[in-house]
C-alpha cells in the first residue's frame, strides 16, 4: 500500500501556514516516503482554508518526486476552463507527476459563493468534467473522479475517470470493498482526507474528535466515531488501515490533525510500519 499526506491547509493549531511550513511539510513527507501529496479545494468552511492548487504549485519542488494531486479540484465551483487552466500548469511544473482528482463537491456554501445550482451538481459535474478532458487535451494528467461509494457515483466513476477517489471521512471498510467491486479489475484507487492523529490517550482522541472534527464536519461526534479513522493509539491506527487494505484500498492519504510534522512522523514510523 501506498500512503499519501495532504497539505496543512486547515488552521488547526491556530496560526495560518507559511510558505515555510507548507515546504517543510512536503520535504518532510517526502524525506518519510511518502508518494503522493496532495490538496482539497473549497472557497468556503468552517475553519480558515487555504486555497489548495496555490499551496500545491508553491510546494512542488518540495515534494521531490512525489505524485501530486487535487483530491479534489471542483471544476462545476471554480469553471471548467480556469480548472483545466489550473490542472495542465500543475502538470507541466511538476514534470508530468500530476493526479487530477475532480469532485462535484458536497458544500452548499461553495456553490451558492459563485451562483450555481447545487441540486443540479451531479448533471453539471459530469459535463464539466467531459469539458476539462477536452481543453486539456494530448498528454494530460489522469483523471480520478470522487465518490463517496454510491452505485450511482461508482458508474460515474467507471464511465468517466481514470480512477476512484473515497473520501475517508465518508466511508467505512465494509463500504468501500463494496465501492471497489462495483468498478472494473485493476481500476485504481485511493481513499483522501483521511483524518490522522496518532496518541496514546484516548481522552485526547475522543476531546479531538468532540471539540474539533465533528463541529468542523457539522456532524455529530457519534457519527465521526463509527468510521475506521486513524485517531487514537498506534495500534488501533494499524488495524484501521489494515482493514482499508485488506478492502482493496491501494492508497491512503492522510491529513494530520494539529501537530503535522510529528503526526506524519508517528503514522509512518509506528502505524504504517506495523
Amino acid at each position: 500500500m501506498e500512503f499519501g499526506a495532504h497539505l496543512p491547509l486547515i488552521e488547526f493549531d491556530g496560526a495560518p501556514s507559511t510558505l515555510a511550513d507548507l515546504r517543510a511539510y512536503a520535504g518532510r513527507a517526502a524525506a518519510l516516503g511518502y508518494s503522493w501529496l496532495c490538496a482539497n479545494d473549497h472557497l468556503v468552511f468552517s475553519r480558515p482554508w487555504l486555497d489548495g492548487p496555490t499551496a500545491l504549485a508553491a510546494t512542488i519542488d518540495a515534494a521531490a518526486g512525489m505524485t501530486i494531486a487535487t483530491t479534489v479540484a471542483l471544476p462545476v465551483v471554480r469553471g471548467a476552463a480556469p480548472t483545466a487552466k489550473t490542472l495542465a500548469a500543475l502538470h507541466q511544473l511538476s514534470g508530468g507527476r500530476l493526479v487530477a482528482g475532480l469532485g462535484p463537491g458536497s458544500s452548499r456554501d461553495d456553490y451558492a459563493m459563485v451562483g450555481a445550482a447545487f441540486d443540479e451538481r451531479w448533471k453539471l459535474f459530469a459535463r464539466a468534467v467531459g469539458e476539462v478532458r477536452s481543453l486539456l487535451g494530448p498528454g494530460a494528467p489522469p483523471i480520478w473522479l470522487a465518490s463517496w461509494g454510491s452505485p450511482a457515483g461508482m458508474r460515474r466513476v467507471a464511465r468517466l475517470g481514470d480512477g476512484w477517489l473515497a473520501s475517508g471521512y465518508n466511508t467505512t471498510p465494509a463500504r468501500f470493498r463494496d465501492g471497489v467491486a462495483a468498478l472494473p479489475d485493476g481500476f485504481p484507487n485511493a481513499i483522501a482526507t483521511m483524518w490522522l492523529h496518532v496518541t496514546e490517550s484516548r481522552r485526547a482522541a475522543d476531546t479531538l474528535i468532540d471539540d474539533v472534527l465533528a463541529p468542523m464536519l457539522r456532524r455529530p461526534a457519534e457519527a465521526v466515531r463509527e468510521l475506521s479513522l486513524p485517531i487514537g493509539p498506534p495500534e488501533l491506527c494499524a488495524e484501521r488501515i489494515s482493514a482499508y487494505q485488506q478492502a482493496g484500498a491501494e492508497r491512503i492519504l492522510v491529513w494530520p490533525v494539529g501537530d503535522e510534522l510529528r503526526q506524519l512522523e508517528l503514522f509512518r514510523e509506528i502505524v504504517a510500519a506495523g
